[in-house]
């Protein structure tokens, strides 16, 4: 299988060259699951185009093992790529559709079928080969897009948010397909989404846009604790991460987060880092997952020092979790993951500590993740 270099790589469009992918620059390992995330006009799909050879590029290098693919059409770049829409042809059978890459590289008929009967039979497919794509439901026509990729055999495998026209639950089933079928090719994958459950649950790496510039690249676990900056914090997990915005100060020589409805002692190890002091008085933003607050009384009454006060608007039971929605004073609601045997009636007020060790500091001007 193949690495992959993207070396400063940049695309224009217009006369007025507005750059839509600025200065990307990423290694992808051999049989790695690379996903990258982001909202809609990120330049992801984009990016994508332009290692399958869809879309020229402005400036930088593309690298497949270790060769200059620039200027190579599609065809000669050992790629196969999956498309939102499927791009099946509806006056051919499934199997036609399958082996149609093969027969445009005048294969032998034999190596056809077998490649295609054992495609068909990784994908669970097999009963469907004789049937066309309309009489196919989406998610059995994804698998027949899939198909046509894997019996090519490719270096690697460019998948532009393919799960996109399928049901909630049929996604779900997909991306475990989606999964399985990694593990047992080892193809190098590129995936792109926009959905971040998709990137968190199926990723080797991700690789976090906006506005054409990577904000961060790292594992799901790393993405999701240990964001660079505010727009990744805000963009990755579900419920999103609390913001409150605040200032540092120094109080008998303990450093505090200080917001007009309360003050926040902050942790030993935050407290003593050298990145606090340039900040102090200066405008900073907290925050903390739904997961790292807590209603529990019992720990309130133990971290006094990072406990404030709250009142219940609403929850939303999630089955396992229920999601609790407090007003504290702040432009937004709280939000806490908490049991769902936690009920409480409107308007009663809630003690609720903060998890220090947890809670995240950014400077609310740059963005950039502090202390």
């Amino acid at each position: 299988m193949s690495k992959i270099l993207l070396n400063h790589v940049y695309k224009y469009y217009g006369k007025e060259k507005q750059a839509v992918v600025k200065d990307f620059h990423l290694e992808i390992g051999e049989k790695e699951f690379i996903v990258f995330v982001g909202p809609s006009g990120c330049g992801k799909s984009t990016t994508l185009r332009m290692i399958a050879g869809l879309e020229e590029i402005s400036r930088g290098e593309i690298y497949i093992d270790q060769v200059l693919v620039n200027d190579l059409p599609p065809k000669d770049r050992d790629i196969a790529m999956v498309f939102q829409n499927y791009a099946l042809y509806p006056n051919m059978t499934i199997y036609e559709n399958i082996a149609f890459g093969l027969r445009l590289r005048k294969q032998p008929k034999h190596e056809i079928d077998t490649a295609v009967k054992r495609a068909a039979r990784v994908l669970g497919i097999e009963s469907f080969l004789e049937r066309r794509p309309s009489q196919l439901s989406g998610g059995q026509r994804q698998r027949v897009a899939l198909g046509r990729a894997i019996v090519r055999n490719p270096q690697v495998f460019l998948l532009d948010e393919p799960l996109s026209n399928l049901d909630a639950k049929l996604r779900v089933q997909m991306r475990a397909e989606l999964i399985r079928l990694h593990k047992q090719l080892g193809a190098t994958t590129i995936y792109v989404t926009h959905d971040q459950t998709e990137a968190m649950t199926m990723a080797s790496r991700i690789v976090v846009m906006k506005d054409g510039l990577i904000q961060q690249v790292d594992t799901p676990e790393e993405v999701y604790n240990n964001p660079s900056n505010l727009f990744v914090a805000s963009f990755i997990g579900s419920p999103l991460m609390n913001f409150i915005e605040g200032r540092l100060k120094t109080q008998n020589g303990k450093l505090e987060f200080h917001t007009d409805k309360f003050v926040l002692e902050l942790s030993a190890p935050k407290a003593g880092h050298d990145s606090a002091k340039p900040l102090i008085g200066k405008r900073v933003t907290l925050g903390i997952r739904p997961e790292h607050v807590s209603v529990d009384p019992i720990r309130a009454e133990r971290h006094p020092e990072a406990t404030i006060s709250g009142i219940f608007r609403q929850d939303e039971l999630m089955g396992a979790d229920r999601f609790v929605y407090l007003d504290i004073g702040m432009p937004s609601l709280l939000v806490v993951r908490t049991s769902p045997s936690n009920r409480y009636e409107p308007d009663y007020h809630v003690a609720v500590s903060l998890d220090r060790e947890h809670a995240l500091f950014f400077d609310t001007d740059t963005g950039e993740r502090i202390l």
